[in-house]
């Protein structure tokens, strides 16, 4: 049964910044975007990097490795690599385009919550 596990206080990540964070064993990418939060793997599913390491803009994060691209409000994926022409096709066929998966988070009082 899935429950809610604090990760952080709010003040601990500023409007625009993401970091690894732990709830229940599980490695979690928290994004801020305004006020509010997002919580996905912290592994891209392209090529296995932190996507804490990576860059966030609005709510796409971009993995540090090879410019995949991931919208943290679903987990959608909006550019699987930035390779292009025959390389992204090859790639593709070897390793088809996947979504991270997202987790709900909620605020009480000044905690923030992912649920597990």
């Amino acid at each position: 049964m899935a429950e809610y596990v604090e990760v952080l206080k709010i003040g601990d990540l500023k409007d625009g910044e993401m970091k690894r964070v732990n709830a229940a064993g599980r490695e979690i990418l928290l994004a801020r975007v305004g006020d509010r939060f997002f919580a996905t793997d912290n592994i891209c599913p392209h090529m296995k990097a932190k996507l804490a390491n990576g860059k966030l803009e609005g709510t796409v994060v971009t993995c540090p490795r090879h410019g995949s691209q991931f919208d943290l409000s679903n987990g959608r994926v909006v550019r699987w690599s930035n390779w292009s022409g025959i390389r992204l096709a090859v790639a593709e066929l070897l390793k088809s385009p996947k979504p991270i998966a997202t987790y709900p988070v909620k605020i009480e009082g000044d905690k923030v919550l992912v649920e597990i």
